[in-house]
């Protein structure tokens, strides 16, 4: 690593902690009225896989400022590299503060594996949050959820894949939408999920039905209606 490389390093870990405390921590704590179900289930620890259905932008933000803030630098959210890597501000941002783990949509990487990076992140202990429909959707109905985290689960067996439902933040701060709104939002966490276990016998997709189930449930459990 290059002198300049770790100054780049340092000035993105000190402008995530500021980013998340001064702003994102007040935002989602305070103004958004959050509601949190079973928090002690999220990971205290890497490596680890937090698993949620996507309707906001501000569903990545939840989901990091909710962990222990001694994890923000390990935590690392997947996120659609044609949209976050744009052009060289955004990307800049979203690399360096936000720590994303870019991914090309379609499921295509130059190298081959679009699961690399995540699994090198797993490998070097972090969380890494995924969105298993791929791309937001509209608020409050989920859509199919693609195979990749079954994938990604059976690779590091041992893994917890934490299953968590969100609710409201897609009314909060809509597809479309730059300007968040005062909504009650919810997030419901689910037991811990592990691509190792029997009755997954190394299929990628029964983890990935198991993992949608446990959505569903943690939404049925909350008594939210069925999705639209």
């Amino acid at each position: 690593m290059t002198a300049a490389d770790g100054g780049a390093r340092w000035l993105g870990a000190v402008l995530k902690h500021l980013f998340f405390w001064l702003l994102v921590r007040p935002l989602v704590l305070l103004a958004l009225g959050l509601n949190v179900r079973h928090r002690e289930r999220l990971p205290r620890r890497g490596p680890a896989i937090l698993a949620a259905n996507h309707n906001s932008h501000l569903d990545t933000m939840v989901l990091m400022v909710l962990l222990h803030p001694g994890l923000l630098t390990r935590a690392r959210p997947v996120a659609a590299a044609d949209y976050f890597l744009a052009n060289r501000l955004v990307a800049w941002f979203s690399l360096r503060v936000v720590g994303i783990l870019p991914v090309e949509r379609g499921g295509a990487r130059r190298d081959g594996d679009p699961l690399r990076l995540a699994s090198q992140a797993l490998t070097r202990g972090e969380i890494v949050i995924l969105f298993p429909e791929g791309s937001r959707g509209e608020p409050e109905r989920m859509a199919e959820l693609k195979s990749g985290i079954g994938h990604l689960a059976m690779r590091h067996p041992e893994v917890p894949v934490v299953p968590v439902f969100l609710h409201g933040l897609g009314k909060t701060l809509p597809k479309g939408s730059a300007v968040p709104v005062p909504f009650f939002c919810d997030v419901f966490v689910g037991e811990a999920l592990r691509g190792g276990e029997t009755r997954f016998a190394g299929e990628p997709r029964k983890l990935v039905r198991a993992l949608g189930e446990a959505i569903d449930e943690l939404r049925r459990a909350g008594g939210f209606p069925e999705w639209t």
